[in-house]
């Protein structure tokens, strides 16, 4: 029987890498989307040639608590079991503080740290129950050191390391663990938009000398929820070329 992998956000930038990476690593992915980027889901799925096997689609709006819990309840009693959560949805509204909106900060708490709580309450009972379960939340560079115009972001990035963390300790004697991917600058579609001259400035500022791919966060996730991660739990990978160093 495959073990069944559900990710948050599964066709973004870094969200698609996770999926196909896990797919190749035996797992049936269920992913989430909105209801607005649904064909543009659907499409990627049709490009990708992925089989109903590999992948199931579902539509999610993570930021609503009760709608997870009835999807997802539901979800568990199709599927039997999800055995690994990835945490990946997230959106920036990007302001200096003082003229930030209330509107800004509260859409980007909802989307990258509140769907956290709403993805992960009604299923981790269930892995409790087993004895086994993969969690893993999709972080920041910038939840670790901050960033510039980003207190909302980096307020809800860090937000997701405390949880990680809580989490992890209540998890490890069922034998679930909890860990954190942290990317830094991912070479996403969103980014490789930017003007070259700032991505050129980004990359100056980065040891390796180059953004990250997002097979490379998808490599981490993979190794997270893969045999060899099995005695890791509270921890956050920093995948970063040498940006930040904690």
């Amino acid at each position: 029987m495959k073990k069944v992998a559900l990710i948050t956000g599964a066709s973004g930038g870094i969200g698609s890498a996770i999926t196909m990476q896990l797919i190749k690593d035996g797992f049936k992915v269920i992913g989430t989307y909105l209801n607005d980027t649904g064909q543009q889901t659907l499409d990627w799925v049709k490009e990708k040639g992925l089989s109903e096997d590999e992948i199931r689609l579902l539509e999610l709006d993570v930021t609503k608590t009760e709608h997870c819990q009835e999807v997802l309840t539901k979800l568990l009693d199709e599927e039997k079991h999800i055995d690994v959560i990835v945490n990946t949805a997230g959106i920036t509204r990007d302001a200096v503080f003082k003229k930030m909106t209330a509107a800004d900060w509260n859409a980007v708490i909802n989307t990258n740290l509140n769907s956290v709580f709403n993805v992960t309450h009604p299923i981790f009972p269930s892995m409790l129950e087993r004895g086994s379960g993969r969690i893993v939340n999709i972080t920041s560079v910038n939840g670790i050191k901050g960033q510039f115009g980003q207190t909302n972001y980096s307020a809800a990035k860090a937000g997701m390391i405390g949880f990680t963390k809580a989490l992890a300790l209540e998890g490890a004697k069922a034998g679930v663990t909890v860990n954190a991917v942290a990317p830094g600058y991912t070479a996403t579609p969103m980014v490789s938009q930017m003007r070259e001259e700032v991505l050129d400035a980004i990359k100056a500022q980065i040891p390796m000398k180059r953004l990250a791919t997002p097979e490379d966060i998808a490599g981490a996730v993979s190794y997270l929820v893969g045999e060899s991660g099995g005695y890791i739990t509270g921890e956050t990978l920093s995948v970063n070329g040498g940006l930040h160093m904690h």
